[in-house]
Parts: structure tokens; C-alpha cells; sequence
């Protein structure tokens, strides 16, 4: 099998970058594409991906997939899910006639491109069983149906079948047959309004087909339906699962999966591929929510481009390679924080090495004038297009028509620009600290100390040099001394990598909340609202992007502004989700309106503009490097999860006075103390977590272990101090917290239970 490195459970699955309707089975090569044939418009279409195609709810690994596809007027709300790792079923139904339904054709085209084979392989229809099927080796595959097909037809390609079509209309039987190698099975609306469909893989004939009548026969077991997050930011969970799924795709060049940016435009646009290089990233981070396959898939497909010169490159694609220039380098950060989430080692093994030589080329190859601050620049290597120019240099700060850029010139000496970025400098401060944690966790205690000592450097540069005292702001400064005047969210950035002294944070704060600066009814615009690029509303001239809040609320949670983080991350959830309600995923919004079409130069369904309903998710429970794993209990019921976290795939649930962190059905913490725990490790012989304040009320101060005996507890201690476990008639672990107006340390030790022989 070619692709034998694909998960089983991910084998069926939406791997063509163009065609999101479109089922493979990847090992094999098996490939079933709807399309549709309307003869009111004698248009025929295999439902590319952005107009016509609305992408409902989907888990990633394909068991459960909706989607909406429309064509001269006809709607058809289309379904699969997998009753077991072998077997695909499909379905649709008929939402909309736009022409009357005899003269609207369901097409099911499946071609079987076999490893290694010079031709695809040949299928046969059997008129008795009104089966598919097709072998190769030891692969048997069957394709059938709840009823017979009302045409079956044979064709050399799936651009003849629409030639046909298009030219001879749906009355024409050249083509029927029953055998060939690329099959079409035709229905019509007026017969089959509603369908389904099963296909299966197995080792001869006739178990396939009894795995496609069992599939036909078996009621649907995927969880679709079920909410992951409701409540408080109800859906943000949801949203975050269905965008990285639907853009997760097979690159066929570099036979690998990864998370495209958007399949609307970058395989046509791109080659067939194309890897951008934090794009890429922060879809890892965001599938660590769920699949660490997938996150690791991810860092993977980013750290495969690292170069000889030992950048990560701006962008690589099936056309062109940017490796003159890099992008803002947040990679360790992406990497340390998918360890804390997964615990996995493995991520710091695939990363390091490749992110250390990142990290020392922006200091060999970014600071132009030497004076320990670095720049945004294009070196002399590669032939990536606009390379030597301004603009790659702008391209390297993934903000490229940002004024912020406006005021600086690029040094024909240098290669870089003659401006100290203070986005750029936090963000190298910021992987240095990360880069150190890594390396102590990896034994490089050298390493760690040179990569901790060069950002405690790095942060004092930037608290000392890149203040303007006169606008109490962080901002860029060119090399003659004077400051730019434009400002960015990036001027936060000094927060997120720990380099602002307590007096700044608070005034940048200010400028968070001044409505003609960062504040008003949206955030955060990509330009305070007093510049004159504000009203171009052009790209980062003025409108939102995702990146920048993420960055931004980092920033805000590590020095404890925590109310102003909330009121950043609930802001883009309302902005996100008004979007969303029409299923797209916005690559970046107006900062008035709050809309995201209202120009030509925003993608629709973008990767990271699921970064917004992420946020909304941290707000309930995140894992980071400020407050390690953290969970809020809010004042009303809400529920998240399955997600991925420090104990594997848990359910946090709030309902009444009791916070609920559940693995498996069985709950490992309860709690009735309203506000943020952070710190939490929930392990069987020990519990470690920070509580917030405790409050008088007598209900609101309970701690709960139910899986820890009270019999079983060595110690247990709130703040250093010792602390009784309740008396309960099976032995459970409760704890009745004493008042508090300040967050406390809570410690259990226990023994270890002991497994049954």
C-alpha cells in the first residue's frame, strides 16, 4: 500500500485539495467523486471547492462529514461516516429542485489509481447484484447502492464524462457498459431524491460486498451530532475541529498530509501544494486539540523545508521556494506548547535541531547593523519571487502592505530592512525562552542556559530601546533613532515574550482600551484607528487578523490581565461566529463592520481564522507556558470535549455549583470553587493545582478526587499547610476548602493503587 503511513481510521477520508466532496481510501488509491449534471444549464460539475460547496460539520478522521452542494439551483445536503475503518457510506438528499428532478443527475465517478500501477484498474458492474467492484493484488473493492443505479456508463477519464454530458446530454447511452476504468454510476432526482451509497475494501470480492450491505444495513455511530462546546462560547470547539478538518489534504507531490491555508485557492494557485510557513504551524497547534498525528503531520510538513543556511522558509510551494526570507519565528512557542498539552516527547525530538538553527540564523542573518536588535530582510540565495525587494522583506513579517513598513528602506548592504521590528524582536525573545525549556527537557543544559541568557538580553534591548517614552508605547525604530509612527498589535508582543516592566504593560493596557487607538466596537484592528491607513481597509492596512489577537491574548494572560484577555478572546468569538453562521472562516475582518466579504482580498475559509473560536476555547481551558493547564468554572452550565489535554482526551463540564474534569466517564476532579485553577496535574498518586479564591459561601468550597482513596492519602496540603479530608461513606477524597481572597497552592500525595494480578 502506498500511503500505509495514514492512521486506518483516517484512511477514508476528503483528501483532494480541490474537491472537498470527494472520498479516497489512501492506501489504495480508491477515489469516489460526487458530481452532477443540471440540463436546464447543460452545466456539469464535480463540486470544486469554494462556490457552490458549503462545508458543514466534520470530524477529522472522516467518520462524520457534512457538506452542502449546490448547482444550477439545486441543493443537496450531503453525508458520510464509516461503520467501521474499511467501509465508507454516503448519502444524500435533496434540499432544493431548481429544474424538475428527472432532468437533475447524481453522478458517483470511482476510479482506482492501484500503487505502482501504469493504469487505473479496471471495474465491473454485475446487472444481478447491482454491484461495483474492482480488484488489484490482494484488494478487493465493492461500491453499491440502497437501489440500482439508472445508468451505469465506462469512460477513459473523468473529463470525458463531463464531455459527454455537455455535448450529447443525458439521454445518450454510448457509454454504457460494464466494464472499464473509470465508472459512473448515474441517478436522477425525480427516482432518488434521497440516496445512499456504501463502499468497501477487503480482501476478495465477496467479503467486500458483504462489507457494503452490512454497511447499507447498520445504523450511523458517529458522534457528529454531538456538541463539543456549549455553554459559554458554545461552538468555538466545533468550529475549531470542523476547519482544520476540511483543510487537512493530501500533498501528492511530497506524498504527506497536512493542513492547508485554504483548499479555495492554494493547490490551483500553488502547484497541487503549498506550505506557508506559521500558517502551517498554527494548524498544528490547533489540532493538538485533537489529533496529535495530525499536529506532529504538521510540524513535520514545516520542518521538511528547513535549509542549509538554517532558516525555516517563508513559503514553499509546487512553483516557487522563498527561502531568501523566513516568517516571524513562533515556531518553539507552537512546539513547547503542544508538549504541555500531549506530554509527548516525541515533538521536541522532530523540532529542536531544526528550530535551534532557525533561531541562530535571524542573529547571523537579521541584524543588520549590528547593534544586538534584528530586522526583517531577503538574503542573497534562492530565486523565490521578489526576492532582494522591499517587499520580500515585508514578506517575511507576514504583514506585508502593513504601514508599520512604510517608513523603512531596504539596505542594499544588509539585505534587511533598517528598521528594529519590535514584533520581530519579542517574537526571538520569546523562542529563545522556548528553545531553553526545550533543551533542559532534552538534556542540553548547555544550549539552555546560551538560549536563556540571549533572551533575557534580547527582552531588556527591547524594554530599554524599543520604548517610546514620549507615546508611553512599544513601537519600531529605524536605525537613525527615530521611532515609526505607525503602530500594530505588534506592540503588544513585548507582553507575550515577558520583556515589558510592570509600567509599560499598564499603558500598553491603555492603549488597548483607547477607542482611537486599539479599542472600539471590534479587535484587534491591524493599525491603531487614528492612522491614516487605517480607512484603506487593504489586507494588514486596518483590518482584523486572527494572528495578531492570539499573540496579543498571550501576551495579556502572562502579566494577569486577565479580564482584558477575555474581553479580547469573547470579542473575536461574536466576531468569528457571526461569519461562521454562514460556515465561513474568515482570513481576516473589517475593524468597523465586523465583515469579512465586504472587500476582494479576504479568503473565506482560511486556517487561521479559526485562531479567533481557538481563543474562545482557552478561555474555558488552554494549556500554556504562563498558568500551565488551566480550567475556568464559570458562573453558568457549559460543557468542552472531548479535547486533548495533560491527562488525554478530557470533558469539562460546569452545571450548577460543580466543575467536573472527566477521562473515559470516570471523573479525576470535582469542584465547586468558582473561577481559573491553573497549574493542574491530576495524577493517581499525586495532585498538584493552584485554586482561585475561595469564598465564604459553604457550597462553594469543595475539592473532590473521586478516583483517590481518602484512606490512600499520604499528604495533602493547601499553601504548605496540612489539610484534613473529609469523612464520606465510600472513602472518597473531598476536601472542605477554607475562605481565601488570594489564589493558594493545593498538594496531594497518595499511594500508588495497586493493579488487580
Amino acid at each position: 500500500m502506498a500511503e500505509s503511513t495514514i492512521p486506518l481510521r483516517r484512511a477514508w477520508n476528503s483528501w483532494d485539495s480541490e474537491h472537498p466532496a470527494e472520498m479516497a481510501y489512501l492506501p489504495l488509491g480508491v477515489r469516489i467523486t460526487p458530481c452532477a449534471y443540471a440540463a436546464s444549464t447543460n452545466g456539469f460539475t464535480r463540486f470544486p471547492a469554494g462556490r457552490g460547496v458549503r462545508l458543514g460539520p466534520r470530524a477529522i478522521d472522516g467518520d462524520g462529514v457534512a457538506l452542502t452542494l449546490d448547482h444550477a439551483g439545486t441543493t443537496l445536503a450531503w453525508r458520510y461516516d464509516k461503520p467501521d475503518p474499511f467501509t465508507l457510506r454516503g448519502s444524500w438528499e435533496a434540499h432544493k429542485l431548481g429544474e424538475w428532478g428527472l432532468r437533475f443527475w447524481v453522478v458517483l465517478v470511482v476510479r482506482w489509481a492501484a500503487p505502482g500501477a501504469e493504469r487505473l484498474v479496471e471495474w465491473r458492474y454485475d446487472p444481478e447484484t447491482n454491484a461495483l467492484s474492482a480488484q488489484s493484488g490482494a484488494h478487493s473493492v465493492v461500491v453499491a447502492g440502497e437501489r440500482a443505479p439508472l445508468l451505469v456508463t465506462f469512460h477513459e477519464s473523468l473529463e470525458a464524462l463531463r464531455q459527454e454530458y455537455e455535448s450529447k446530454g443525458y439521454f445518450c447511452l454510448d457509454s454504457r457498459g460494464e466494464s472499464g476504468r473509470v465508472a459512473a454510476l448515474r441517478y436522477h432526482l425525480e427516482e432518488m431524491p434521497r440516496f445512499a451509497f456504501a463502499a468497501a475494501v477487503g480482501n476478495d470480492r465477496h467479503g467486500a460486498a458483504a462489507m457494503a450491505s452490512r454497511g447499507l444495513a447498520m445504523p450511523s455511530a458517529t458522534t457528529l451530532g454531538r456538541a463539543l462546546q456549549a455553554g459559554r462560547h458554545s461552538g468555538a470547539l466545533d468550529a475549531v475541529r470542523d476547519v482544520i478538518g476540511w483543510n487537512t489534504v493530501w500533498d501528492a507531490a511530497n506524498r504527506r498530509p497536512y493542513t492547508s491555508l485554504s483548499r479555495n485557492w492554494v493547490a490551483q494557485k500553488f502547484g497541487g501544494w503549498g506550505v506557508w510557513l506559521n500558517d502551517v504551524l498554527y494548524h498544528g497547534l490547533m489540532a493538538g486539540l485533537f489529533d496529535t498525528t495530525l499536529a506532529r503531520e504538521n510540524l513535520a510538513a514545516v520542518l521538511a523545508g528547513a535549509t542549509p543556511a538554517g532558516n525555516l522558509p517563508c513559503l514553499l510551494t509546487g512553483r516557487d521556494s522563498w527561502v531568501d526570507r523566513s516568517q516571524p519565528p513562533i515556531a518553539g512557542f507552537i512546539v513547547w506548547m503542544l508538549y504541555l498539552r500531549t506530554g509527548l516527547r516525541e515533538f521536541l525530538d522532530l523540532g529542536y535541531e531544526a528550530l535551534k538553527r532557525n533561531h541562530d540564523w535571524w542573529w547571523r542573518a537579521r541584524d543588520g547593523n549590528g547593534d544586538g536588535l534584528v530586522e526583517y530582510g531577503t538574503s542573497p540565495i534562492g530565486g523565490g519571487l521578489y526576492r532582494g525587494t522591499k517587499l520580500a522583506a515585508k514578506d517575511e513579517s507576514s504583514m506585508d502592505n502593513s504601514p508599520t513598513h512604510d517608513e523603512a528602506t531596504l539596505n542594499a548592504e544588509t539585505w534587511t530592512l533598517d528598521c528594529a521590528d519590535v514584533g520581530l524582536n519579542s517574537l526571538l525573545a520569546l523562542d529563545g525562552e522556548m528553545l531553553a525549556n526545550i533543551a533542559r527537557c532534552l538534556g542540553q543544559v548547555e544550549e539552555a542556559a546560551r538560549f536563556a541568557q540571549q533572551a533575557a538580553a534580547l527582552k531588556q534591548r527591547i524594554r530599554e530601546r524599543l520604548w517610546d517614552a514620549e507615546r508611553s508605547t512599544f513601537a519600531n525604530r529605524l536605525w537613525s533613532g527615530r521611532f515609526v509612527r505607525s503602530l500594530a498589535p505588534t506592540s503588544f508582543y513585548p507582553l507575550t515574550c515577558g520583556a515589558a516592566s510592570a509600567e509599560q504593560a499598564t499603558a500598553m493596557v491603555k492603549l488597548l482600551n483607547d477607542p482611537q487607538k486599539f479599542g472600539g466596537t471590534w479587535l484587534l484592528p491591524s493599525v491603531t484607528r487614528d492612522d491614516p491607513a487605517f480607512a484603506d481597509n487593504v489586507y494588514w492596512r486596518g483590518r482584523i487578523w486572527p494572528p495578531l489577537n492570539f499573540l496579543t491574548w498571550h501576551g495579556l494572560k502572562r502579566y494577569g490581565f486577565d479580564a482584558e484577555a477575555s474581553r479580547l478572546a469573547d470579542n473575536g468569538y461574536r466576531l468569528f461566529m457571526a461569519e461562521w453562521a454562514e460556515r465561513r472562516c474568515p482570513e481576516n475582518f473589517n475593524a468597523d463592520s465586523g465583515a469579512a466579504l465586504d472587500q476582494p482580498d479576504t479568503d473565506s475559509f482560511y486556517g487561521w481564522g479559526a485562531l479567533m473560536p481557538y481563543l474562545a476555547v482557552a478561555e474555558i481551558t488552554d494549556v500554556n507556558p504562563w498558568n500551565g493547564w488551566e480550567i475556568t468554572h464559570g458562573g453558568a452550565d457549559q460543557s468542552i470535549g472531548p479535547l486533548l489535554t495533560p491527562i488525554g482526551d478530557a470533558i469539562v463540564q460546569s452545571v450548577g455549583p460543580w466543575l467536573t474534569v472527566s477521562v473515559g466517564g470516570d471523573a479525576l476532579l470535582r469542584a465547586t470553587v468558582p473561577g481559573r485553577y491553573r497549574w493542574i496535574e491530576l495524577r493517581q498518586s499525586n495532585v498538584r493545582l493552584v485554586l482561585p479564591p475561595v469564598p465564604e459561601s459553604d457550597e462553594r468550597r469543595w475539592l473532590s478526587l473521586p478516583k483517590i482513596k481518602r484512606s490512600a492519602i499520604v499528604a495533602a496540603r493547601l499553601d504548605g499547610a496540612p489539610i484534613t479530608a473529609e469523612l464520606t461513606e465510600d472513602d472518597s477524597c473531598m476536601f472542605r476548602l477554607p475562605p481565601s481572597g488570594e489564589p493558594r497552592l493545593f498538594e496531594l500525595f497518595a499511594t500508588s493503587p495497586v493493579p488487580p494480578r
